[in-house]
């Protein structure tokens, strides 16, 4: 249970300071006073009116400096963040820190518990076993988050453009103002929606920092991924775990890497309790791509892997040819 207790931590801690960082004053902008805050200071060109003045060359060239240092610059070192996450570590944020995939991944616990699927709407060949025998305490559980996890939220995240003072006050008040009424019901309805209805649909198609960790740790040679062992795929029981756990409803036995696969490791945490600790086929990796051998594996021993795979997907037998 490491890798998942370690995602879990990983991905609270990230939670917590995504929620606290206006509060601290750590990163937010104030509509009121129209002042971007970081770190508890204001951040400005550093430009008193009198520069604005100057029209000489100099002037000129002291605004354009000053601008560039404190707007362009900053803002290019903000949009590179994912790119450079993506180069390095693929798509490791979305399945460790990512604060949207930890709700989705909660409410896929949920739906296995209840219906015995993660979809709402239908039920998949990789969904978990379920439901619950006993499914009351998982109702009553999720009706309660489904409540509080949207509201609070959508306090906590309208605190990035409204003064988290402001809104407690108005809080305990009971008196909101139409900003921050606007704020936190358009939140909540989004953190709802996505998290019932959307899901890991919207990491695949529509998250545009997933997109740039797609497609930067595709290209990279050294990124974090999720590596098969293909030199010991004979030793694969068969079992399905590693498709089960997969949030993703990626297929971890192929050859091909499903571009995907969010690194969260939970499929090297199946395989190895299936075939003993540091026995499993999966392991984090900043190789190439798998590549399977074309029909020859460890000298003389072959195995059409995908063919059988592609069959027992269908229903089929799972068999494991060597020769």
């Amino acid at each position: 249970m490491k890798i998942t207790i370690y995602r879990r931590i990983a991905q609270v801690i990230f939670i917590l300071f995504i929620l606290l960082m206006p509060a601290l004053d750590i990163f937010r902008y104030d509509t009121a006073t129209k002042e971007l805050i970081i770190f508890g200071k204001v951040w400005g060109l550093g430009l008193n009116q009198g520069f604005y003045a100057d029209q000489s060359i100099t002037g000129s060239l002291h605004v354009a400096f000053r601008f560039f240092l404190k707007a362009i610059l900053p803002w290019l070192f903000i949009l590179a963040i994912f790119p450079l996450l993506g180069f390095f570590t693929g798509r490791f944020f979305c399945g460790w820190c990512c604060p949207e995939g930890a709700l989705f991944e909660l409410f896929d616990f949920f739906t296995v518990k209840i219906f015995g699927r993660r979809s709402l709407f239908s039920k998949k060949p990789n969904d978990p076993p379920g439901p619950s025998k006993n499914r009351f305490p998982y109702i009553i559980i999720a009706a309660l988050c489904i409540i509080t996890i949207p509201v609070l939220g959508g306090t906590a995240l309208t605190g990035y453009f409204v003064n988290p003072k402001t809104i407690w006050t108005q809080i305990i008040n009971w008196e909101f103002t139409f900003g921050v009424k606007a704020g936190i019901i358009g939140v909540s309805i989004y953190v709802l929606t996505s998290s019932i209805i959307v899901r890991h649909t919207l990491c695949k198609y529509v998250c545009s920092a997933g997109l740039m960790l797609m497609l930067f740790g595709w290209v990279s040679p050294i990124s974090i991924r999720i590596k098969t062992d293909t030199a010991r795929l004979s030793s694969c029981t068969d079992c399905k775990g590693c498709e089960k756990v997969c949030f993703m409803n990626v297929k971890p036995r192929l050859p091909k890497r499903d571009i995907n696969c969010v690194n969260c490791g939970e499929c090297i945490q199946s395989c190895n309790k299936e075939l003993g600790y540091g026995k499993g086929l999966f392991s984090f990796s900043t190789s190439k791509l798998n590549e399977l051998p074309a029909k020859k594996i460890n000298n003389n021993t072959s195995i059409d892997f995908k063919l059988n795979y592609n069959s027992s997907l269908k229903g089929e037998p799972y068999k494991k040819t060597c020769n």
